[in-house]
């Protein structure tokens, strides 16, 4: 079992810290933010990425840590901007890929959310995924990242941009991995 029941997440992003505390607050679980440099690879794989970041924080020490990496892969365009989504973010924005996706017909993607644990010495991934469609504009002020051009297949037509914390965590990719994390450790 958890000592504590506290778990520290090292993030800058504190949209992501407070969506992932939600979720674990519904285990008992209390997440922590861990101010801290994280090293993030260049790489094709979010697992490789997360697992990387959570090995190498330097306050591992005996709290258990994690660390979440998440991309959106667009169907039409081989997966891009997959693993490098906040690089693309930074660079070309939510209007540059509404760009890319002008005229296009199959605007399938997939929200991925990649949670690397590091505990006792072992890391373990947890993974979440969900599955949607790229919106032909920006909707919504809700949310953070990719928010308001994502809308969830699972949904009523809305954006995650569109949605209240609440509601996007009960069909998110961050809160099934959560979710999946959650009930790893409390069966513990």
């Amino acid at each position: 079992m958890l000592r504590g029941r506290t778990l520290w997440m090292a993030t800058g992003n504190p949209h992501k810290h407070r969506e992932a505390r939600i979720i674990l607050m519904e285990y008992g679980l209390d997440l922590r933010r861990l101010e801290t440099k994280r090293i993030e690879i260049q790489a094709d794989d979010l697992e490789e990425i997360a697992a990387y970041s959570v090995e190498h924080i330097p306050e591992a020490d005996s709290r258990p840590i994690v660390v979440e990496d998440a991309g959106l892969f667009i169907h039409h365009l081989k997966g891009f901007p997959g693993p490098y989504s906040s690089y693309v973010l930074k660079t070309i924005g939510l209007g540059g890929i509404l760009k890319l996706m002008e005229g296009v017909q199959n605007r399938e993607a997939t929200f991925k959310s990649v949670v690397a644990l590091r505990w006792r010495g072992e890391t373990h991934l947890f993974v979440g995924e969900v599955q949607g469609r790229i919106a032909t504009e920006i909707r919504g002020s809700q949310g953070f990242g990719y928010d308001p051009i994502f809308i969830p297949d699972e949904g009523d037509g809305r954006t995650f941009g569109e949605m209240t914390i609440r509601e996007k965590n009960t069909l998110s990719h961050r809160a099934r991995a959560f979710r999946r994390l959650a009930l790893w450790l409390t069966s513990r």
